[in-house]
């Protein structure tokens, strides 16, 4: 088998893009680049689409590497007969090959090679064929030094026969199919912590039960986190005397008293051997579901997060707001560098909101502010409130945005860079600031796990998630584009074809010798090669570039072409840019070339239409219900507008500009099923929300978009 015909069997993509997909990634090429400018090679396939090719060829490769290693370990054994190399080179089931090699694996010592030591191993041979009947004599033939009785041999003979069934392919792949049918999983609370504080968090799985197969993600990665934290007991498995049956059938083919000796086997191996193994392959693989379900979640959280509506360009003044150790104020111009600072005490209990007032117009003033960005933590609707009352000479939009993660990215050494001279509470309110004019350019210097927006995100695979997670974050700014001549090193680094050091050196670069001016001048950067600049130009914008084209989306090595568009038209490219009713003059078929074809020329005429347009929508302002400050104002059948700041699995979280955040459940988001809450709300999308229960103890409250 190849890897293109691998991936077929798990993708519906035509050969021939399977194929040039392969090479292009061979090459180096990187997925949004492929996805943007390699169209007609793959055949119109999206990030996804390449993404799922680049993965399976990776698990190809790592089934390779297992058969060579399985097979070169069993050949040092002298143990490797045609008939096994044939199978181990046929399979490309990574369960069926750890299968065949079991038998192979170094190992503890067990109670069959004791057995087999003591001389046993040819009387398990003789039962296991089922053709005698008088084992007593036929055990007697068996005793020596080292066994001393027929039920000592017997005894060892099943302990062989115990390990043969254990090994057997045909019993170890049924049962795995009896368990991914009816395995359940059982939680029992561990008694001597069942009144700890911590543990009432999972009271619901001190005494539970589901079918494996049937138990959402976020359910069995609660109950994973319980048994890891000490509060609950695990277990999974199935009915034992359907599962010994199922084997008795299987192996067992007569009816003596070999067949007696062989189901005493077969009990212990279940025991013993067979269900703990196949119980753990279970619960392992609804684990690894489970990870990737809700690292699925996540993934799609950040992006919504990491392309929500951007300001701008604004002068912002941004509030982290505070009661006893105040509201620290910034002042950041439309680059988001650090105007001014200062730390005003509007609430209790200094209450000092009349000179705060005066202070917050006079910086409104001062460095002729366009938009407030308020944290919504501690104090932030009695922040909000309070700046709502203040007189303005002119109109300020006010917003409250997700302070989430701002704390750390203020004491990360990213912060400590950009702000060596002020504290951690400066750095966070500037964060604040920026995250409103973009989204994107602030929170990419943010560890994504950091970010809130994720459901078990310490419990799932780490290495996995931080693939994703990067992966999403790249996808989002080369889809965004950036501006080179701002762009922070964070940002930069997530840019196709440029990476952390590379930043780094076009950071330098610029410092050095001042803003660029041309896509050319990247080639100046140290150790930016052709290679590098070939992923990296289309997705790098500048604004006011001696040649329009640098602040669009066509890439340089279409620059010619497009000329060529404008020539025939006998117009000049800057006026091909930007007109549509120009744009629509061209025929596409008439520019194709040998390394761009017609989908190319179709997207840089749609590209030229609208050059460099940010997919992102405007920011809106939000208004929460005045009347509701804290959980204590909530009241059942009461109907509020809020903001969705989490989705998970089973539903969604609603800010409803209180500390504490309702959850829509999955049932709750519209009449009838849902199966996705994403296909319903996104994030921070603006809902209208019921209360349907308020439980001020546990600070929960459950809400329904059913209105």
């Amino acid at each position: 088998m190849t890897t293109v015909t691998f991936i077929q069997q798990q993708l519906n993509i035509p050969e021939k893009s399977i194929n040039n997909t392969l090479q292009l990634l061979a090459e180096d090429c990187t997925i949004p680049f492929i996805s943007r400018y390699r169209k007609d090679k793959t055949g119109n396939l999206d990030e996804v689409q390449i993404e799922q090719i680049s993965k399976i060829s990776k698990q190809f490769e790592e089934i390779i590497k297992r058969k060579d290693s399985i097979l070169k370990s069993i050949e040092e054994q002298n143990a490797l007969t045609s008939e096994l190399k044939q199978r181990i080179e046929e399979s490309f089931d990574i369960l069926e090959l750890e299968d065949l090699y079991l038998p192979f694996k170094k190992r503890r010592k067990t109670k069959a090679d004791t057995a087999k030591e003591k001389g046993l191993e040819p009387l398990a041979r003789i039962i296991m064929s089922q053709k005698s009947n008088d084992l007593q004599f036929l055990a007697s033939q068996y005793l020596n030094n080292e066994v001393s009785s027929e039920e000592e041999a017997l005894q060892g003979a099943r302990d062989i026969m115990a390990e043969w069934i254990n090994e057997n392919m045909y019993v170890r792949k049924n049962l795995r199919r009896l368990f991914q049918r009816k395995a359940v999983i059982t939680s029992k609370v561990v008694k001597v912590k069942k009144d700890d504080e911590d543990a009432q968090k999972f009271s619901q799985y001190f005494e539970w039960e589901e079918n494996l197969n049937r138990t959402p993600s976020h359910r069995l990665l609660a109950m994973l986190r319980a048994e890891s934290e000490g509060f609950v007991k695990l277990n999974t498995g199935i009915d034992k005397e359907e599962a010994i049956d199922f084997i008795e059938k299987a192996i067992i083919k007569s009816n003596n008293e070999s067949s007696d000796q062989i189901a005493l086997a077969i009990k212990d191996s279940y025991k013993r051997l067979l269900e703990s193994a196949i119980s753990n392959e279970a619960l392992q693989e609804a684990k690894e579901k489970a990870d990737k379900k809700a690292i699925e979640i996540f993934s799609e959280n950040l992006s919504q997060l990491l392309l929500a509506p951007p300001l701008g360009e604004k002068r912002i003044l941004a509030i982290d707001p505070g009661y006893k150790s105040g509201c620290k104020v910034v002042c950041i111009d439309e680059k988001g560098d650090l105007l001014h600072n200062e730390t005003l005490y509007p609430h209790a209990p200094q209450n000092e909101s009349g000179m705060a007032m005066k202070k917050i117009r006079s910086m409104v003033n001062a460095y002729n502010i366009e938009a407030i960005s308020i944290g919504n933590g501690t104090a932030s609707r009695e922040t909000e409130f309070f700046i709502k009352k203040i007189a303005f000479d002119k109109p300020l939009q006010v917003f409250v945005v997700s302070e989430a993660g701002a704390s750390v990215y203020s004491a990360s050494k990213i912060a400590r860079d950009e702000f060596p001279s002020y504290d951690v509470t400066v750095r966070g309110a500037v964060s604040i600031g920026r995250r409103l004019a973009d989204p994107l350019a602030e929170l990419v210097k943010i560890d994504a796990k950091s970010i809130g927006v994720g459901q078990y995100q310490h419990d799932v695979d780490q290495t996995q998630l931080k693939n994703e997670l990067d992966s999403t974050v790249m996808k989002c700014v080369n889809s965004v584009g950036i501006n080179l001549n701002t762009a922070s090193k964070s940002l930069l680094s997530y840019v196709s074809g440029i990476g952390e050091k590379m930043a780094e050196n076009i950071v330098n670069y610029r410092t050095e010798n001042g803003a660029f001016e041309d896509r050319k001048q990247l080639k100046k950067v140290p150790r930016l090669g052709e290679k590098a600049y070939q992923q990296a130009a289309a997705f790098v914008r500048i604004a006011n570039a001696k040649n329009p084209l640098d602040n669009s989306a066509v890439h340089p090595e279409a620059y010619g072409i497009v000329e060529k568009m404008a020539k025939d038209l006998g117009i000049k490219t800057n006026e091909l840019i930007a007109s549509k009713e120009k744009t629509a003059l061209v025929k596409p078929e008439n520019y194709v070339t040998e390394e761009i074809g017609i989908l190319g020329i179709k997207d840089i005429l749609k590209e030229l239409e609208k050059p460099g347009l940010d997919p992102r929508k405007a920011a809106k302002v939000f208004e929460f219900d005045p009347n509701v400050k804290s959980i204590r104002d909530l009241k059942p059948g009461m109907i509020l507008p809020g903001i969705v700041n989490n989705i998970t699995a089973f539903g969604c979280f609603v800010d409803m500009g209180i500390k504490e955040s309702g959850l829509v459940h999955i049932s709750q988001l519209k009449d009838g099923f849902v199966s996705d809450v994403n296909e319903v709300v996104k994030l921070h999308q603006h809902v209208r929300v019921r209360v349907t229960e308020v439980d001020e103890a546990r600070k929960r409250v459950q809400l329904s978009m059913i209105l």
